[in-house]
């Protein structure tokens, strides 16, 4: 079971850059989830990922060379939920339909790639711990600077910023 949390039922194995497919896989699940639980489920999913994303690397990488495989992506679904929650918000506040907030779904993936590939400061320390801890927490931070660039976006695109 931890193998199938780990590589988010065994998306993680798909190549090439199994970090983008399970970026992209997290995304219809995103999507379900808001559909059933709105923002509020979607962060409480993600937590609830976070936490089984920790436990199932930690078990996956105990005793390994590498401290981050490429097949684990379970990270990448939590950062990509935290990129998307400004979205989530969006539409839930102004009871819309999240898809109607499609430019939103796209920057929140790009940004959160970008930022998870690049690894500016606080992500790559946290990539740098070579635990698991710092396989997940990377991806959290980088979700996190994805959401704001977001955030950044939309106030552009919708006039606040000028």
């Amino acid at each position: 079971m931890n193998h199938m949390i780990a590589t988010f039922f065994g998306i993680g194995h798909m190549r090439p850059a199994p970090g983008t497919w399970g970026s992209l896989a997290a995304l219809p699940v995103a999507w379900a989830i808001i559909q059933l639980t709105g923002f509020w489920g979607l962060a409480l999913a993600t937590v609830l990922v976070f936490w089984a994303g920790y436990r199932a690397t930690k078990v996956e990488t105990r005793g390994a060379a590498n401290h981050d495989p490429s097949e684990i992506v379970i990270d990448e679904v939590a950062g990509q939920w935290i990129a998307l929650m400004p979205v989530a918000y969006g539409a839930g506040m102004m009871g819309v339909d999240v898809l109607r907030l499609w430019p939103g779904w796209i920057a929140a993936f790009v940004l959160f790639r970008l930022f998870d590939i690049w690894k500016p400061g606080p992500i790559g320390w946290a990539d740098r711990r070579n635990d698991a801890m710092g396989v997940m927490l990377d991806d959290v931070v980088a979700g996190i600077f994805a959401a704001i660039a977001t955030i950044a976006l939309a106030a552009l695109a919708h006039g606040f910023l000028m």
